[in-house]
């Protein structure tokens, strides 16, 4: 990392405040701590800071949140924990008005960069904050390749040395570690956090992991199985231009059902909509599907199965989510879990989709990791729960990258592994109607989720309902209550269906995915 790449300090822009800390900004570039050498220790004017690479190509939301940065201390750092690692971290921390706090946000995909549109978010709102690259370059997993070091600091070790050196910046700094720290990721940034609460309890309070993409190698063989299912003979291909007439079908049979009907099925979990009701009677169209691509769509909310255990490997998709189904179940299998194998499970960079054999592969995919470096299975929280840690899982229903029954069946697992216990004091999750991987789609998919768990933290009991909203172009323009899981919304029939104060969280009853 060079200043000239990584940091633009314009004067013209804002006055660094002069506040009175333990140490001055630039003075922690000589701060000693171990395997860790500090490249930039330097003051950032207000609005002075563009990132590299893509967000500094980002849209004008992205734009407008760096505009509007405050005058922070950037810390930039290489962490060596291993002869192989080569782990970059960046540590921000608020030069005026700095509420205490700390909190980390994580990553997605196959990392490779720093979170810096999170950073930015993270420290507008007064955290220190610090995100990794968890030790390599580029969102790609060639790096794995020959590199197990490196796939331990992609696995768990970046975050957990990010964590421990943010910290010791932060008391060195302002004088006094955090009064509470928190982890805010989604996708991988959810299995990241997770992996935290199950590996090292004591290095945050509070763990929002959004759409965690635990039971990673599952994952990656899950998803590819069922995208050769769909794509096993020409005849079983259901075109994208029919993934409407799914969408809409799916709506007619389950959107109403808690009292409005609105484009977003508020409890997939108990649609059992049949794609069967879309079989064509006559010709062909692209308003009805042939017998063998209602097998395909039926394989698509199934999941997939070991061919000689039969048992579960992945959870299929969610009834509302046909408009993403390209996702895994397009011509091409999704890169991620393509490159899972080349890297990590085949250890082949010829590697491709095609050679995928669940006959084999889901055996393999587990082999390969008796550790759990990357499977993020373990749903041992003992530790973290009994510090008082906090776990908030939230996840879009709509989502076609990772299912949701993922994490639902995580948050099962780990509520039966406490014996029944926790739920709502320890653990606690959200489903969000409508939502896709992480964000976007129709439902409302915009909410404070840290201000939730911090209050959480300060109450001793999980939200009972969290405000959400779902703007266009800016504008908000529908509220709803996002329930604990086990509840939905449904509207009391009076007021507005756009205001959440017309929805209560009431019992709802959950199938499994058929």
């Amino acid at each position: 990392m060079t200043k000239t790449a990584f940091l633009i300090v314009g004067l013209a822009c804002g006055v660094w405040p002069a506040e009175s800390y333990a140490a001055t900004c630039d003075s922690l570039a000589r701060l000693t701590l171990d395997n860790t050498k500090i490249t930039v220790a330097q003051e950032v004017a207000a609005g002075g800071f563009w990132p590299p690479g893509p967000a500094r190509q980002g849209g004008a939301a992205t734009q407008r949140a760096f505009a509007t940065l405050p005058a922070f201390c950037r810390v930039a750092a290489t962490l060596t924990p291993s002869s192989d690692s080569d782990i970059k971290i960046e540590v921000w921390l608020p030069a005026a008005k700095w509420n205490g706090k700390f909190q980390a946000v994580g990553n997605g995909g196959w990392a490779g960069t720093i979170s810096y549109t999170a950073m930015a978010a993270a420290v507008s709102a007064g955290y220190a904050t610090a995100s990794t690259d968890t030790g390599h370059v580029g969102g790609t997993g060639a790096f794995a390749l020959g590199h197990p070091e490196k796939v331990i600091d992609f696995g768990y070790r970046a975050v957990h040395e990010m964590t421990v050196k943010a910290k010791a910046v932060i008391d060195a700094f302002y004088g006094s570690l955090p009064t509470i720290a928190i982890w805010n990721g989604c996708s991988q940034g959810g299995r990241q956090g997770v992996a935290e609460a199950v590996r090292y309890p004591s290095d945050y309070d509070a763990i929002v992991a959004g759409a965690p993409a635990v039971n990673w190698l599952h994952l990656h063989s899950g998803r590819l199985a069922i995208n050769r299912a769909v794509n096993a003979t020409p005849a079983n291909v259901i075109p994208s231009s029919k993934y409407p007439a799914i969408h809409r079908a799916a709506l007619a049979a389950c959107d109403a059902r808690d009292g409005v009907t609105d484009g977003v099925i508020e409890n997939p979990g108990a649609c059992t909509f049949d794609p069967k009701a879309l079989q064509c009677s006559g010709a062909e169209d692209s308003a009805c599907l042939t017998p063998a691509q209602v097998e395909s769509a039926r394989a698509m909310y199934a999941g997939a199965s070991h061919p000689v255990t039969r048992a579960s490997v992945l959870p299929g998709l969610a009834r509302g989510s046909e408009l993403a189904w390209s996702v895994i179940g397009g011509p091409a299998p999704i890169g991620f879990a393509v490159e899972g194998y080349k890297y990590v499970i085949a250890k082949d960079p010829t590697w491709d989709g095609s050679r995928f054999d669940p006959r084999v592969d889901h055996d393999r995919a587990q082999a390969i990791d008796p550790d759990d470096v990357l499977g993020s299975t373990d749903v041992n929280m003992r530790a973290f729960f009994a510090r008082g840690g906090k776990l908030m899982l939230y996840h879009g229903w709509s989502d076609a990258q990772v299912t949701p029954y993922n994490t639902i069946d995580f948050f099962q697992k780990v509520v039966a592994s406490h014996g029944g216990a926790g739920v709502g004091t320890s653990i606690q999750l959200y489903m969000v109607p409508g939502m896709n991987h992480c964000a976007g789609g129709p439902g409302t998919d915009l909410f404070d989720r840290v201000s939730a768990v911090e209050e959480w933290i300060k109450t001793g009991s999980a939200p009972s309902r969290i405000e959400a909203w779902h703007a266009t172009g800016g504008t908000i323009d529908r509220r709803r209550p996002l329930c604990p899981f086990g509840q939905v919304a449904r509207w009391n029939g009076t007021g507005s269906t756009n205001e959440s104060a017309n929805f209560a969280c009431v019992a709802g009853t959950l199938e499994p995915p058929r």
